[in-house]
Formats: structure tokens, C-alpha cells, sequence
């Protein structure tokens, strides 16, 4: 009996340090695999960029081996009050929703409710027979189409390679085309319904043919009413649900809740001669406080806000093949197809598309610190985020400040994360 009591209490206990290894390690003791002298050029490179006045505050996350090494914001939350910038602060991860959204999209598919080729027109009918813009007239806002050669599916949305582009940002002629029609970018307050908008941006034209050409574009909001309309529920509640409570990611909101406004960070951007000031309410079309006015437009491609902290959560799930504090969240496969490069072509001529990240190839990683293999993306105000399978490293760097005329920063940061490894 003592025995069989033995062998239980063992295999418990081997059952938790399973677990616990793989969830990031915060108890703060050193990684045998850092040099922390070397690390600490991160704080000397940072604090002379916010000496200068280049920029206002940032944080930076470095996860080497499921073990928090650095977690340390730098300079100002809020310029104006100095309120330092805490290293939990709340960012609007703006295109950083993107990964999230095409892992929620990937957990229906591996319930089997659709096939990454299979059309979006089966769910959303709108998309049935596209057509792929010809001629347009700048003068009238008139343009000719030809019929597309196939239909869009799930594979193209989730490496932006259906033909789609972007509202606001996007190429001059389309952004016409879908501010007539009254599409929206995703961010800010909307006063929308994001199927009803997405079902109508099915019926403009496409701006190249599917499949043949990597166009950034609202696919990740389109895959965000694909998920209303497959689950039966609304973005916030499915993602809540299936992604944020089993992981533990406390702090990630398409509306941040009113006890915690006091972390959201405040966003800057460039005055013409590139000095650093608060984004004004009506700057580019929309207030910065979007994540504190209760918007129902639950934007896919643009519209979280969270930390670093719960982000990095998010990766570190990816690293260890869909599992994390002890639920699997995606099948080790899907994991593998997600990080895969999808495409025959590079985009940005370099690196390769996976399912919901960009991928980083062999030759852009033989340039690089970031080995092959590595996935990434990053955010319109600033955020930038990569996972590397090889360096088993999460790297995330925050800031709130678009544009950044020394967003080489960023880059700089990459390199010294890199240089810190033992």
C-alpha cells in the first residue's frame, strides 16, 4: 500500500513539474544560459535613445527557455504627468491581433468545420465569383473589373494572399474604393457590425488576382466574422473563452476595463520636424482612447489591446507546440503548419508567410540574429514581437509611438537580446 501511495505521490509530482515547465518561469532566478552583464546593454542602449528625446517609453520581454529573463519598461507611460512606464502597461497591439485571430481560426479548423481551401464564400456569400479591379477612374470613383480566376479561401486570408487590401493604408485607388463603401480600417471607435462590413467589402473589387500576389489587407478582420459566424458567438466571448482564460492571459482586451485604464499607455507620434508628441483625438481619423470606449466592433486584424506579459503567454504556447499550463490548445501539427512557409513566392522579397506570421527564411536568417524558422509580426503603433524555435527565445519590444523616425530601436534591441545568449 505504501508503495502504490509512493508511486501515486511520484507521478503527481512528475505530472506538475510537467506542467509547470511549460509555462514561463518567473521566479527570477538566472537562466545558466544569459549573460546578464551583457543583457544590461539593453538598459544603456534605451535609456540614451529616451535622453535624446527620440522616443517616450518602452518595455521589453526576453523569455529564453520557458524562463522570464527581462521584463523592464523604460521612461514614461505619460510624458505629461511622468508617470513612469510600468512594465505590465496596456499597449493596442493594433496588427499583433493578427497571430491571435488566425490561432482562434485555426481551433475551428481543427474541429473540422471548414478546409484551409475551401472558399469563404461558403460562409460568407458575398465572396461568390469575385472580381479582380481592371480600370479606375479617380475623377468619378468608377472602375471596370474582369471575373477572378478562382474563389478566395481560408489559406488565402491567412497569408494575405486573397486580393484584399487595406483600408487607410492601403494603396491609394483601393483605399478610395473601400472609404466610398464605408469600410473600416479597425481602428478606434466604430459604430459598426463587423459581418455586416465584412460581407460588404465581399462585394468591392479585388485588387489582384487570389493567390497570386502578397497584399497586406483586412483578410484577419474577415477571418474575425468567419469565427462569429462558424462558432455562433462574438469575437470577444470566443477568444475569451477558448484563448485567454485556458492560457491565463489576464490582461489581453478588445475594450479594457475601467479598473485597468490607468495602465493603457499613452501614444505618440511626430510633429514635421520630428519631434515627439501626443497623438491628438482626432488625429488620422480616430481617438487614441478607442480601447476605453466600449467599442462592439471587434476588429480581427487590428483591435487588441494587452502586455507583453500575456503576449508573450501567446508565443510561448506556439513554442511548445500548442501546449501550455497544461492545455493543448493546438495540435502539434497545427502549430507546425502555422509556422510553415506557405507561399512559392517571398513577400517583401525576403522571408516567407505562414499561417497568421510572417516566417523568417533561410537567407533572411543567415543575415539576421534570428535563425530560420522564426515567426514574427509586429504593430502600427510601435509593438514588435518574434519567437525563435532554434534560440527556444521570445523577444517583444513596446512602444506607442507611430511614426518613430529612430525605430531602428527596435533592431538594435533584437541584437543585443541575441548577444546576450550564452
Amino acid at each position: 500500500m505504501k508503495k502504490i501511495i509512493l508511486f501515486l505521490f511520484i507521478l503527481l509530482l512528475a505530472l506538475s513539474l510537467h506542467s509547470f515547465s511549460q509555462t514561463i518561469d518567473v521566479s527570477g532566478k538566472p537562466s545558466p544560459a544569459v549573460d546578464y552583464t551583457r543583457l544590461k546593454r539593453i538598459d544603456t542602449l534605451v535609456n540614451s535613445y529616451l535622453s535624446k528625446g527620440w522616443l517616450t517609453g518602452v518595455v521589453t520581454l526576453v523569455v529564453k527557455d520557458n524562463q522570464l529573463v527581462q521584463y523592464k519598461g523604460y521612461g514614461y507611460q505619460d510624458a505629461d504627468s511622468k508617470k513612469p512606464m510600468p512594465a505590465d502597461a496596456l499597449f493596442r497591439l493594433a496588427s499583433q491581433s493578427k497571430a491571435v485571430i488566425s490561432a482562434g481560426i485555426m481551433m475551428l479548423w481543427e474541429e473540422g468545420k471548414f478546409t484551409l481551401d475551401e472558399p469563404i464564400a461558403d460562409f460568407i456569400p458575398e465572396y461568390r465569383h469575385p472580381q479582380v479591379l481592371d480600370k479606375y477612374n479617380a475623377a468619378d470613383t468608377t472602375y471596370t473589373t474582369v471575373p477572378a480566376k478562382r474563389e478566395i479561401t481560408f489559406r488565402d486570408l491567412l497569408t494575405h494572399t486573397g486580393g484584399i487590401d487595406y483600408a487607410v493604408i492601403g494603396s491609394p485607388t483601393m483605399v478610395a474604393i473601400y472609404a466610398k463603401a464605408g469600410i473600416p480600417v479597425g481602428l478606434g471607435k466604430i459604430n459598426a457590425n463587423l459581418k455586416e462590413r465584412m460581407a460588404a467589402l465581399g462585394k468591392l473589387p479585388l485588387v489582384s488576382q487570389p493567390g497570386e500576389k502578397w497584399n497586406y489587407s483586412l483578410s484577419i478582420d474577415i477571418l474575425g466574422a468567419l469565427i462569429e459566424i462558424i462558432s455562433g458567438t462574438d469575437l470577444q466571448d470566443y477568444l475569451t473563452q477558448k484563448l485567454f482564460k485556458p492560457l491565463g492571459m489576464k490582461d489581453t482586451y478588445f475594450n479594457v476595463p475601467a479598473a485597468k485604464a490607468g495602465r493603457l499607455a499613452t501614444v505618440y507620434t511626430e510633429d514635421s520636424l520630428g519631434h515627439v508628441i501626443k497623438w491628438g483625438k482626432d488625429f488620422r481619423g480616430f481617438d487614441p482612447d478607442y480601447p476605453l470606449l466600449g467599442n462592439t466592433y471587434y476588429s480581427g486584424g487590428a483591435g487588441l489591446t494587452g502586455t507583453a506579459y500575456d503576449y508573450a503567454i501567446f508565443l510561448q504556447m506556439m513554442l511548445n507546440k500548442g501546449k501550455y499550463n497544461g492545455v493543448q490548445i493546438l495540435a502539434p501539427r497545427t502549430v507546425e503548419l502555422m509556422t510553415s512557409g506557405q507561399l512559392d513566392f517571398m513577400f517583401n522579397g525576403v522571408d516567407n508567410m505562414g499561417l497568421g506570421f510572417g516566417i523568417t527564411s533561410e537567407k533572411s536568417g543567415a543575415r539576421s540574429p534570428r535563425n530560420a524558422g522564426s515567426f514574427s509580426w509586429g504593430g502600427y503603433f510601435g509593438t514588435t514581437y518574434w519567437a525563435d524555435p532554434k534560440a527556444k527565445l521570445v523577444g517583444m519590444i513596446m512602444t506607442q509611438q507611430s511614426p518613430n523616425s529612430h525605430g531602428d530601436l527596435a533592431t538594435k534591441i533584437e541584437q543585443l537580446m541575441y548577444q546576450s545568449l550564452k
